[in-house]
């Protein structure tokens, strides 16, 4: 789930070395379409320790010269770098590990008895599966590679253990200078110049 398209893919294959070589790992990677494509880049510090947006900041800076060198995306687009988040999303192994007792929200790529959506609490991820407790007598267990979507529950509980974990994002106007955002143009000038946009 951390890339789906198989352009996001290749994607994921340059940009994953430069997120080791800076510590980080990659936990999600998106292409939206539209006039100019998005990519968004969601990341954190290996092995979910507190990651911030000098983190995104300093992997942005570092992802740019590769991108420009490998030309993934023809047209200009814009690069958008951040951290997974409070209310994350779950897509790879050993995540939903991590949250044991918390809520998750998944969607089943192949329904089950007709229904791909489920709620419940995370019991435990082995290697039979994330074991989701749905109700009092009702337990799902489903593969991370059986999922299309999974993303934890905001709660109280939630916030609770992300702030005693340091995770907590920042708060709106702090570090707005280092917000992780590039626009990348691509196209060509009179000049043949290429153009790269700064950082927001």
């Amino acid at each position: 789930m951390i890339a789906v398209s198989e352009q996001e893919r290749r994607l994921l294959d340059i940009i994953r070395p430069v997120a080791d070589r800076l510590g980080m790992e990659v936990v999600r990677l998106r292409v939206s379409g539209g006039r100019r494509p998005h990519l968004q880049v969601m990341a954190e510090k290996a092995g979910g320790a507190p990651t911030d947006v000098e983190d995104c900041a300093r992997l942005s800076r570092a992802m740019g010269p590769v991108l420009e060198e490998a030309d993934p995306i023809s047209e200009a687009y814009i690069l958008e770098v951040s951290t997974p988040g409070i209310d994350r999303p779950l897509t790879r192994p050993g995540d939903f590990g991590r949250w044991i007792g918390h809520a998750a929200r998944i969607e089943l790529a192949r329904p089950i008895d007709g229904r791909r959506r489920f709620t419940g609490t995370i019991v435990s991820e082995g290697e039979d599966g994330v074991h989701l407790e749905i109700d009092d007598e009702t337990e799902l267990v489903a593969g991370v590679h059986e999922m299309s979507r999974a993303t934890l529950v905001l709660t109280d509980e939630l916030i609770e253990a992300a702030r005693a974990a340091g995770n907590l994002p920042p708060q709106p106007d702090e570090d707005e200078d280092l917000l992780a955002d590039f626009e990348i143009d691509e196209s060509e000038d009179d000049t043949d110049e290429e153009e790269t946009g700064d950082l927001q």
